[in-house]
């Protein structure tokens, strides 16, 4: 059997850019069976498949995390600190510590235990949507992510929208004669780049980011359309988001959107002792809405994650492996 650090190397030499993800989620099977896990395939869509070790019917705790990375896939190398790769943080190394601290569990005759990795985190979470289907109805889901082995008092929501002007084309010789949907794109543009989208006593201030901007025809021809796709880290509920663009755009016909993700900011349970703070990006926990109470913690640097130099320190994954098994201990026995 691998040892933990082999494991990972292991995990991140099998690419899993989001969408291809069934060669690992094959290998975990064949690895979690060896290992004496029921293991259950769950298929997302065609060559995706969630993978769920354990009991699904006396699951108190499950330990969650996914097997997608961003591109490019990436092969694995190490140093005496280091193991380097594509998804060595995020969220390989998190996966190995996991299934580790579930066997250490498991041999302490601690039961009740489910590990879930899942398919697509890193777009829309399709993976963490379609797992309520499994039948787990834990009492508590801790969600692993790069957070130093920090555990997260929560996390920004997401707000995500394309954003459509439309116009009528003319003769650049003629801007009378047309009207440009560039220059409304701008200005609306320019009001939701300068507006508040909230703030919140723990997470800070919700952030607003113009992803992508797009339209026209050519440089002699007054816009016909145009498009721009732009993402709010919320601190609170999503439809107050909501309402702000509403007003923002303040009915005006020639512009409308159409939302990609929607999801409230969120607030985790901590564990007594341990230090807790709240961190700016999201995980998949809005969408494991069948999975009980969220806890937010793993190893990792988030700042070295999606990175050309993505890396994760050895030191790290063996504190996560001791954390992961106090937490699950600490909530079988005492709740948070």
């Amino acid at each position: 059997m691998s040892t933990l650090f082999e494991f990972i190397r292991e995990l991140i030499d099998i690419p899993s850019v989001t969408g291809d993800e069934e060669p690992i989620a094959r290998f975990l099977e064949r690895e979690l069976d060896t290992r004496g896990f029921r293991v259950t395939l769950q298929e997302v869509a065609h060559g995706r498949l969630n993978v769920f070790a354990g009991d699904a019917g006396t699951a108190v705790v499950v330990l969650c995390t996914h097997l997608d990375t961003v591109p490019p896939f990436m092969p694995s190398a190490e140093d005496d600190e280091f193991i380097y790769g594509r998804g060595a943080c995020d969220a390989k190394g998190i996966l190995a510590a996991m299934v580790t601290a579930a066997e250490r569990l498991r041999g302490g005759g601690i039961d009740g235990v489910g590990l879930l990795f899942v398919v697509g985190e890193e777009t829309d979470s399709a993976g963490a949507r379609k797992a309520n289907e499994l039948g787990v109805h834990s009492r508590y889901i801790v969600v692993g992510e790069p957070t130093h082995n920090v555990p997260a008092s929560g996390h920004k929501g997401a707000f995500g929208f394309v954003l459509k002007a439309s116009g009528t084309a003319a003769h650049s010789a003629y801007p009378e004669r047309g009207d440009s949907a560039i220059d409304r794109l701008l200005a609306v543009l320019e009001r939701v780049r300068h507006t508040s989208w909230g703030t919140d006593a723990m997470l800070g201030e919700a952030s607003c980011n113009v992803g992508t901007i797009a339209g026209g025809a050519a440089g002699n021809v007054i816009a016909p359309n145009a498009e721009a796709r732009v993402l709010v880290r919320t601190v609170g509920p999503a439809a107050e988001a909501r309402a702000t663009l509403d007003r923002l755009i303040d009915g005006d016909p020639k512009l409308h959107y159409d939302i990609v993700t929607e999801n409230d900011a969120v607030w985790c349970e901590t564990l007594p002792g341990v230090d807790a703070a709240p961190v700016a990006f999201g995980s998949d926990i809005p969408s494991l809405t069948a999975f009980g109470k969220p806890l937010l913690f793993g190893p990792g640097n988030i700042h070295d994650a999606h990175t050309d130099d993505e890396k994760i320190a050895k030191r790290d994954v063996e504190d996560a492996v001791d954390l992961y098994c106090r937490a699950v201990t600490h909530l079988m026995q005492h709740g948070t």
